[in-house]
């Protein structure tokens, strides 16, 4: 077969590199897959939450029938906790869908999408995998300059997204930033608010973007069940956004994209404010862990305002492969930025007091 079947631009597509799960690393390096720490990811160090796995138990006797492909129960849930009409929520096989979905219903080959440098891959991916033009805007402090991403827009720009807090650098817009932005886009364009990280801003920090949804036709708003929920594994996410724009995504979404599982597991963990409060508090405790440590060590890090640190480990640019390695010898996984642009630096995603101990232990050594 011909090495040049598909379009050029799909075939230039570096694929997406998740974090290596335990079981790889433990055979790579001869080590026991009980003492491997990973802290790779951004998951949730506490798991599923047990209200999550009891609706998941219940609903099990159904799983020989397809999925409820409008969500429901799911979306009568969303609507009330964030006081939209069901019809303004989309649902997504995590936010990556959402993030696809969007991409796919508002961008045409060969029009513009608009995002950050240092923001997250799925952005570069979306739109290479539609042969649209990228409008890569250069970070200010590691985070999006929205003046600059602003004076970008042209007129066959379609799509802008913005990670707030961004991964992998972990920078935040204040809701006074983002709102002003906003009344500078043009209705042609549509904005993608990711907001992954939302539930692990603090008090201070915290805004409700469903109002701007309400002021602002041309957003949309993308939310995980990832990272504080725990369900990264069964892939939940959904956006909300006028019906414009909704009926547009849900023409495009795949049937039955969220499992009859998922669903159930979304609907507890929603409802399970306790969990939801633990994983703030261990979040905020693990953040003081590492920042404490990386200021002794004398490392430069970016403040985050998500569940990890973005951490510069060297002045070369093999400084982040280098102790990546060495810390994956002594059984902890975490996150090479290399192919960000950032390949002096890592992301740790934060754990559990003790994972975080052991973790800070191997850098320590993987340092001298």
């Amino acid at each position: 077969m011909s090495k040049n079947i598909g379009p050029e631009y799909v075939r230039a597509i570096a694929p997406y590199q998740s974090g290596k799960p335990i079981a790889e690393v433990a055979r790579e390096f001869g080590l026991d897959e009980a003492s491997i720490v990973k802290l790779a990811s951004n998951e949730n160090p506490y798991g599923m939450p047990d209200s999550a796995k009891q609706a998941m138990i219940a609903a099990i006797d159904d799983l020989g029938r397809y999925p409820d492909a409008n969500g429901f129960e799911l979306k009568a849930v969303l609507s009330q906790r964030y006081d939209v009409p069901a019809d303004w929520i989309t649902l997504g096989n995590g936010s990556n869908d959402i993030l696809e979905i969007a991409a796919h219903a508002f961008v045409q080959h060969g029009q513009a999408v608009v995002y950050s440098q240092y923001s997250f891959a799925v952005y570069a991916l979306a739109t290479q995998g539609l042969g649209a033009r990228h409008l890569v805007v250069p970070a200010q402090a590691y985070g999006h300059d929205l003046d600059a991403m602003a004076a970008a827009i042209g007129d066959d720009t379609r799509l802008l997204f913005i990670a707030n807090p961004n991964n992998p650098t972990g920078t935040f817009l204040s809701a006074a930033q983002i709102e002003a932005f906003l009344q500078k886009v043009p209705q042609h364009v549509v904005v993608v608010l990711d907001e992954a990280y939302n539930e692990f801003l603090s008090a201070d920090d915290q805004y409700e973007s469903t109002a701007w949804v309400r002021q602002y036709p041309n957003l949309v708003v993308s939310r995980t069940l990832s990272k504080a929920y725990g369900l990264a594994g069964l892939r939940i996410g959904f956006a909300i956004a006028q019906p414009v724009l909704t009926d547009l995504m849900n023409r495009i979404r795949q049937p039955f994209n969220v499992n009859s599982m998922a669903q159930a597991a979304a609907i507890a963990a929603l409802d399970d404010k306790a969990f939801l409060e633990k994983s703030a508090r261990n979040n905020a405790a693990g953040y003081q862990q590492f920042t404490e440590a990386f200021t002794a060590l004398g490392l430069e890090y970016v403040p985050s305002h998500g569940n990890f640190v973005l951490v510069k480990v060297g002045d070369d640019d093999e400084a982040g492969a280098r102790v990546n390695l060495a810390l994956l010898k002594q059984g902890v996984i975490v996150r090479p930025v290399g192919s960000y642009g950032l390949p002096q630096w890592l992301r740790i995603s934060i754990g559990l007091q003790q994972e975080n101990a052991i973790f800070i232990a191997a850098l320590t050594k993987a340092l001298a």
